[in-house]
């Protein structure tokens, strides 16, 4: 009678395992998909840095990254490896000289002072994948259309180029041709790219504004000029936009300069605060997916 008991709680057993292993583990939950817009201002951008190093430590996922102007440059810096650390290295060695080619034959017969080969060879060779396609985050830079007056979201073919491009500060770097189009920087029309995040699938857009406060009494040249100038334009736009996000993330950057490459530990460090004060509302924002998920 004990044999046949233990025989039967055999078989039970068996038959339970045999139905774990056809049903397989539970599927994981489904999350929404997090997008990292990053904003351009030129040398603040360091402090995306720091937004970034944030959320990799708290383990929030970034699943897509739209950026603009330096927003793109560090942004796909990162795309390529995922790596905050990584990232922060390249940061700290970066220096102003390894962007800008200043020249007076360049200044008088392109349309720019400064050409924008350094900044691309730049991006190759910190950059691992060529194309934007291989990159290991899917990645899309802004540029404006200068014939046009139109937003352009380079999101295949050259990385280097797309953040050249991305990049290019009217009167300070040469207009990019690519694609079939004369292209300058993204800020001019999009500082902000929420609405290209949201376009490509974003559940949650988190978002990261470095462009507040443009008062500066510092303007001695032509550069000076055209920079604020850029500024003053790229604020404006996203004064409307920023409410777009799902959360908002402004660093305390507004006293850097916008070539003013000696903060970066500062703007880096505002990053790293701005973010860490954000993640309850980013937490809260992923819960509240899951919710309106799990009533449909």
């Amino acid at each position: 009678m004990k044999r046949s008991k233990l025989w039967f709680l055999f078989c039970i057993i068996v038959l339970l395992a045999s139905c774990a292993s056809l049903h397989g583990p539970p599927a994981p939950a489904p999350r929404p998909k997090i997008a990292l817009v990053l904003g351009g201002g030129a040398a603040r951008g360091f402090a995306h840095v720091g937004v970034i190093r944030a959320l990799e430590q708290e383990k929030i996922p970034i699943d897509m990254i739209v950026g603009t102007s330096v927003g793109s440059l560090i942004g796909a810096i990162y795309a390529s490896d995922t790596n905050s650390f990584e990232l922060e290295w390249t940061a700290f060695s970066l220096q102003k000289d390894d962007l800008l080619d200043y020249g007076v034959l360049t200044a008088f017969t392109g349309m720019g002072v400064a050409k924008g080969d350094k900044l691309e060879e730049f991006v190759k060779n910190k950059v691992s994948a060529q194309n934007i396609e291989g990159l290991k985050l899917p990645f899309a830079a802004i540029a404006t259309d200068l014939n046009r007056g139109t937003r352009v979201v380079l999101d295949h073919g050259s990385v280097a180029k797309a953040v050249r491009a991305s990049s290019a500060i009217p009167g300070v770097f040469n207009p990019v041709d690519y694609q079939g189009r004369l292209l300058v920087d993204g800020g001019v029309v999009d500082n902000l790219p929420i609405s290209t995040a949201r376009e490509r699938g974003a559940d949650i857009v988190i978002a990261v504004d470095i462009s507040e406060n443009v008062t500066n009494f510092n303007i001695t040249n032509i550069i000076d000029v055209m920079l604020q100038s850029v500024s003053i334009m790229a604020a404006e736009n996203v004064k409307y936009k920023r409410k777009e996000a799902d959360v908002l993330i402004s660093p305390a950057v507004g006293n850097v300069g916008m070539l003013d490459f000696s903060q970066k530990k500062q703007c880096m460090l505002a990053g790293i605060e701005a973010a860490q004060k954000a993640i309850p509302m980013i937490r809260e924002k992923i819960e509240e997916w899951g919710k309106r998920k799990a009533a449909k």
